[in-house]
C-alpha cells in the first residue's frame, strides 16, 4: 500500500474517532438577548455531560406565547425584542425554519446583535445549510472580538459538517484566545493537540 494511502486511511479513521468525540461537545446557545416583550422561562446553556434542565413549559403554552409574540409583530414590525423572543421559543421547541425566520427580522433592523446571529447560525446548521451557518458564526465573531459561543461553534461545524481539520484548527485557537480558562475550553486542548498531529500528518 502507498504511503499516501496509509496517511488517507490513518486521517480518515482519526476523523472519525475525533468527529465522535468533539459531537459530545455541544453547540451553543447564546444566552444574551433582548428584553422579551413577553417573558417566559430560558433554558439554562448547557455544558456537555451536566444534568439536563427541568422541563420547560407545555407545548400549548408555548404556542399561545408564539401566537401572542406574532400579533405583536404584526402591528410592531419594528418590535426587538417580540422578534428576537419568538426566535428564542421556535429555537427552544424545535422548529428552526420559523426561528430563522424570526432572527432574520430581527437581524434586519438590528444587524449588529452577535448572539443573535450566532443562534440564527445554529438553526441555519440545524435545517442542513452549513455555509450559512458558517457565514453567520464568522459575523458574528467579527462583530464582537470576545465573543465566545460563534467561534466554539464555528469549529465545531467546520470539523463535524465540513470535515476541513486546518479551518477548525484555526477558529478553536481564535475561541481560545478569547476562552483560555473556562472548563470547556480545558477539554477542547486536549483535542487540539491530537487534531495537530494529524495536521503535521497529512503535509508529509
Amino acid at each position: 500500500m502507498k504511503k499516501e494511502t496509509v496517511i488517507l486511511v490513518v486521517v480518515i479513521a482519526f476523523l472519525a474517532g475525533l468527529v465522535t468525540g468533539v459531537a459530545s461537545f455541544s453547540i451553543y446557545k447564546s444566552k444574551k438577548g433582548e428584553q422579551a416583550a413577553i417573558r417566559v422561562p430560558q433554558k439554562p446553556q448547557m455544558a456537555p455531560q451536566e444534568a439536563p434542565p427541568p422541563p420547560g413549559p407545555p407545548p400549548a403554552e408555548v404556542s399561545l406565547k408564539i401566537d401572542g409574540l406574532k400579533e405583536i409583530v404584526k402591528k410592531d414590525p419594528k418590535n426587538l425584542s417580540a422578534w428576537v423572543e419568538l426566535g428564542n421559543l421556535h429555537f427552544d421547541s424545535n422548529q428552526p425554519d420559523e426561528a430563522i425566520k424570526a432572527y432574520t427580522e430581527y437581524l434586519r433592523l438590528k444587524p449588529d446583535n452577535a448572539d443573535v446571529r450566532t443562534d440564527l447560525g445554529i438553526m441555519y446548521r440545524n435545517t442542513g445549510q452549513i455555509d450559512k451557518a458558517i457565514e453567520e458564526f464568522k459575523k458574528a465573531a467579527q462583530i464582537d472580538s470576545k465573543h465566545v459561543n460563534s467561534r466554539y461553534n464555528l469549529g465545531l461545524v467546520l470539523l463535524h459538517d465540513k470535515r476541513e481539520m486546518k479551518a477548525a484548527i484555526k477558529a478553536w485557537e481564535d475561541y481560545l484566545r478569547v476562552d483560555p480558562n473556562s472548563e470547556r475550553s480545558q477539554r477542547l486542548k486536549a483535542q487540539l493537540e491530537k487534531m495537530r498531529t494529524m495536521a503535521e500528518v497529512q503535509k508529509k
